[in-house]
């Protein structure tokens, strides 16, 4: 039988995310959290309703990690639902929890959506937050073929994809994509914080990226970090071997040493999945001058559409100071001629397109 009811444990960015994606394809959903305020909002956000006791297809638990075999317990004692799962972003810590605690692991599998947002809370869930996203299911020998079937099932609903793993290997997957690279993007941010407003009026684009991450909730990662503390420790000494070796190298004019990181670097980012998780593309990049005012961005995409050109990716950056910016659209080689012709007839200014016109 197909999820008909599912209930969501924390109403979130992920929990309300995912009961989002899931009132979309018609399920019945309910939401229980310990913050009232925070359930309040979700139901008028339209994720659902407030959970009274209902018995359920899926519980999705949407806690911090150190409390899902606290709430995994709690559940299954009250029969909320025929199967679990949890969105904790480290598994082995919160499976000895539930295994310590007691609970039924025939009927949970350990999960985790590769997925967020800097901002926090039931405002900022959007129920395309894990359209083509990696999915993390980590189930253990005891899981039941029944309650699998239904956490795929959830995932897909959300519009991810299942990535089966072992909670182990998953847990030091983590610490290399997710945990470590936040730590570091960290204290590339943190560099800044005495570094006077000269520096600052000269920041770009590549600055941001490297330190978008950082504005995520301190206390949040905290717990994340304390989770999953020694497979991240093991990454961040690396890169900071790597790090004291270029530092050391640029003092002694060793440039070998530093173009043997640079390159690393090159072939590490070229092993990045591209959209949808999929192989990397080639992709060109046609640049356009906008006008920092309402309805650029739309009238840009429309422009597009009525070219037939897909937009594979887009990135802005602004002109400090000017209230103008230019946005770096990704599209097919082919595609380039065309959508800077299309883009010109309707006013834009467009730079050359290398290989292009």
């Amino acid at each position: 039988m197909p999820i008909e009811k599912a209930l969501v444990v924390g109403t979130g960015l992920i929990g309300t995310s995912a009961a989002l994606a899931l009132r979309e394809k018609g399920v019945a959903v309910y939401l229980s959290d310990v913050d009232a305020h925070a359930v309040r909002l979700a139901c008028e956000l339209g994720a659902g309703q407030e959970w009274t006791g209902e018995e359920t297809d899926l519980a999705l638990i949407a806690v911090p990690p150190h409390l899902v075999g606290e709430r995994l317990a709690e559940l299954q004692k009250q029969g909320a639902a025929r199967a679990y799962t949890d969105v904790a972003s480290v598994k082995a810590d919160p499976i000895a929890d539930a295994e310590r605690l007691g609970c039924d692991l025939t009927s949970f599998v350990p999960g985790h959506p590769l997925a967020g947002r800097e901002r926090s809370g039931p405002a900022a869930a959007r129920a395309d937050l894990f359209l083509g996203r990696p999915w993390a299911l980590c189930p253990g020998v005891v899981t039941g073929a029944d309650a699998l079937r239904r956490a795929r099932e959830l995932v897909a609903l959300c519009g991810a994809n299942v990535v089966t793993v072992g909670a182990a290997e998953h847990d030091s997957a983590v610490a290399l994509v997710s945990h470590a690279p936040h730590v570091v993007a960290s204290a590339v941010a943190a560099s800044l914080v005495g570094g006077g407003d000269v520096p600052l009026s000269l920041a770009g684009q590549g600055l941001r990226d490297v330190t978008r991450i950082a504005a995520g909730n301190p206390l949040l990662w905290r717990k994340i970090l304390a989770g999953n503390a020694l497979p991240v420790a093991g990454v961040l000494d690396r890169i900071a071997a790597d790090l004291a070796s270029a530092a050391s190298a640029l003092r002694s004019g060793e440039w070998d040493d530093v173009l043997d990181l640079l390159r690393r670097g090159v072939d590490g980012h070229g092993r990045i999945p591209g959209k949808h998780s999929g192989p990397v593309r080639d992709f060109a990049v046609v640049q356009v001058v906008l006008r920092d005012r309402p309805g650029e961005l739309a009238r840009l995409f429309n422009a597009a559409e009525l070219a037939d050109v897909n937009i594979e990716d887009v990135r802005l950056e602004h002109s400090t100071g000017l209230p103008v910016g230019v946005a770096e659209m990704s599209v097919r080689p082919e595609d380039t001629g065309k959508l800077a012709e299309a883009l010109r007839f309707h006013g834009w200014h467009v730079p050359p397109v290398p290989g292009g016109n």
